[in-house]
């Protein structure tokens, strides 16, 4: 097992259905790498009370975590999940606040990439990959009103402090070549590290 000092985290932020999820799935299949993902935790909480997948149960259960148990409560238990991953290289999925890095950044080699998308595109593949139960119904006005929702007004400032930015308004193979590209500047700026 990886000690805290030698893990590579590749984290992921973006607004909705930027593509953060197909990400991780290529970083997990080209380079091994478990993807860690913010929205486990919420999911997980719902299939114990057995209430569905939902935007709004989500949102609300997140809100209501965070408000009670301080704004770093999901952002503290990832870091854990990380520091028990068995793995040196992995990635996290679904950083939206400041709070959800500020662990993340005690390890030394985390690396932010913000995914940029047009927001039709955005719109477009929401629809298609009905991640929660709402999703393939939503209407454009839906869409809109979810992107002002608490869980997602913050995801802009966050992506302006990213150490890499990846445009994936194209195809897979272009989104697969820029996270090539940055897996291959982490390597080597952490190779420079350990010299």
């Amino acid at each position: 097992m990886a000690s805290p000092s030698q893990k590579i985290i590749l984290g992921f932020v973006g607004e909705m259905a930027c593509g953060k999820g197909t990400a991780a799935a290529y970083c997990k299949k080209r380079y091994g790498a478990p993807s860690l993902r913010f929205s486990t935790i919420l999911r997980e909480t719902l299939d114990r009370v057995y209430l569905p997948h939902t935007r709004d149960n989500m949102i609300f259960l997140s809100e209501t975590l965070r408000g009670h148990f301080g704004d770093d409560v999901l952002a503290n238990a990832m870091a854990r999940d990380v520091e028990k991953e068995k793995k040196r290289f992995m990635t996290v999925d679904g950083i939206r606040r400041p709070a959800d890095i500020v662990h993340l950044k005690q390890f030394t080699h985390f690396h932010l990439a913000a995914i940029e998308v047009e927001a039709r595109t955005r719109f477009e593949r929401i629809r298609l990959r009905c991640e929660n139960t709402d999703d393939a119904t939503k209407t454009w006005t839906q869409f809109q009103k979810d992107s002002k929702r608490s869980t997602e007004i913050s995801i802009r400032g966050v992506m302006k402090n990213a150490d890499f930015v990846i445009n994936n308004n194209g195809d897979f193979k272009q989104l697969h070549k820029q996270i090539d590209d940055i897996v291959k500047q982490i390597k080597k700026a952490t190779a420079a590290k350990k010299s």
